[in-house]
């Protein structure tokens, strides 16, 4: 069952929020943090990107710059940007997109449950990036930045999300990109105790977003553990940041694929390659979006297509086969373009469905690629079902937004 805790969240006071608050770490890169960042002190980024604060071009795993995380942090606790909790605490975080609001709690959540499979993940991980932020919170002694679960719906913990958001929020802000944040404390003693408890009842959290500082976190509490003759198991190190929303709030968008050349063919061929496993309809130069499941948007040579894959191409009780993603990967970036790794091979990229099917159109016009491909976006449902059956879902197949806020609270492991 999953195990969670409240904590002594470490946060910015009230007034400071906007200034400290940023995107995470791994949507944005050095020089876009350092604009960011610019005449603010108080940004988060000196903390999570501070290769900000040397010589444009300085790595960002140069030894130097995991030392001035550190020194940041130090300094943002010293100087009251970020202030510490008196109390062990719950909070609510909601977000706003496009009108509609998801409510998370924020907890402490259980490093065991991670290494012995209670929260599951759908992706793999790569060393390189886990080290990395195994260094970061090493070096911190603290998750700055949370990780993004989802859980199935549970009708205590809804409870506590809508009393506790009748309040006036602790933060509530919109931020530069438009998206509106929302964060509440829970400090009822027994609305604490519900949300222990319900978790406890809960089999399985699921990682919706943060493979790597999910995996990164666990791994230093892991070897906190083991290097602690004293070891008991209810230390704080053995618990780490995440926001859980109920799986019902969270959508989903589509990630789509934009590939460099035809594999040789032209563009007759190529449709007609295509009209062995799909029913290829043309939709004229007006953007046509994905109907439905198995349903993909093809932009070609200035015009949209409809691709709807044919009754025996795909498993409905293969919950990897019958994915959109593993059917286009299959049957049209392998089977004609030639396309075998999605992770390494130059000739394809992937654009998040933030970015409107308008970005695909514009970067098969100017040249840079020669035909783009939408996807019906995969569903919470068959997230969870892929974890639950312990496979991993192919490359760039979900994309989650909005990104959590990083800033609003951090957890430290002592």
């Amino acid at each position: 069952m999953a195990k969670v805790k409240p904590f002594r969240g470490v946060r910015p006071p009230r007034g400071m929020v906007t200034s400290v608050a940023s995107r995470p770490y791994d949507v944005l890169n050095s020089e876009e943090a350092r604009i960011e960042s610019e005449g603010n002190p108080k940004s988060l980024y000196h903390i999570i990107k501070p290769e900000i604060d040397f010589e444009p071009g300085t790595d960002e795993h140069d030894p130097r710059v995991y030392d001035k995380a550190v020194e940041n942090f130090n300094a943002f606790q010293a100087n009251g940007w970020l202030v510490q909790d008196e109390k062990e605490h719950y909070y609510i975080y909601a977000q706003t997109m496009d009108g509609r609001t998801q409510y998370g709690i924020v907890v402490a959540a259980n490093v065991a449950d991670y290494m012995e499979g209670r929260i599951k993940k759908h992706e793999l991980t790569r060393r390189d990036k886990e080290e990395d932020r195994m260094k970061h919170v090493r070096i911190n002694n603290a998750n700055i930045e949370p990780v993004f679960f989802a859980f199935p719906d549970n009708p205590a913990l809804q409870q506590v999300i809508d009393d506790v958001t009748k309040g006036e929020p602790e933060y509530d802000f919109t931020a530069p990109d438009g998206f509106g944040h929302h964060f509440w404390v829970i400090d009822s003693p027994e609305m604490i105790e519900t949300v222990t408890r319900e978790f406890d009842a809960i089999p399985y959290l699921y990682i919706a977003d943060g493979h790597h500082r999910s995996a990164a976190a666990a791994l230093v509490g892991h070897e906190k553990a083991g290097k602690n003759p004293a070891h008991r198991g209810d230390e704080e190190y053995n618990f780490f940041l995440a926001v859980c929303f109920p799986a019902s709030h969270l959508n989903i968008i589509d990630y789509n694929r934009v590939v460099k050349d035809l594999n040789g063919l032209s563009p007759e061929e190529f449709l007609a390659a295509l009209g062995t496993h799909f029913i290829v309809e043309e939709k004229g130069e007006e953007i046509y979006r994905p109907a439905a499941l198995h349903n993909f948007s093809l932009y070609l040579g200035g015009r949209w297509y409809s691709l709807t894959a044919k009754p025996g191409t795909y498993d409905d009780n293969d919950p990897i086969g019958v994915l959109d993603v593993t059917i286009s990967s299959d049957l049209i970036l392998r089977d004609i373009l030639g396309i075998h790794d999605l992770r390494s091979d130059k000739r394809i990229d992937f654009v998040g469905g933030i970015r409107g099917l308008g970005e695909l159109k514009r970067r098969v016009d100017s040249g840079e690629m020669a035909m783009a491909l939408a996807l019906y976006p995969v569903s919470m449902k068959q997230l969870m079902n892929i974890a639950d059956s312990g496979n991993i879902m192919p490359p760039k197949t979900t994309w989650f937004e909005p990104k959590l806020r990083s800033g609003l609270v951090i957890h430290k492991l002592d």
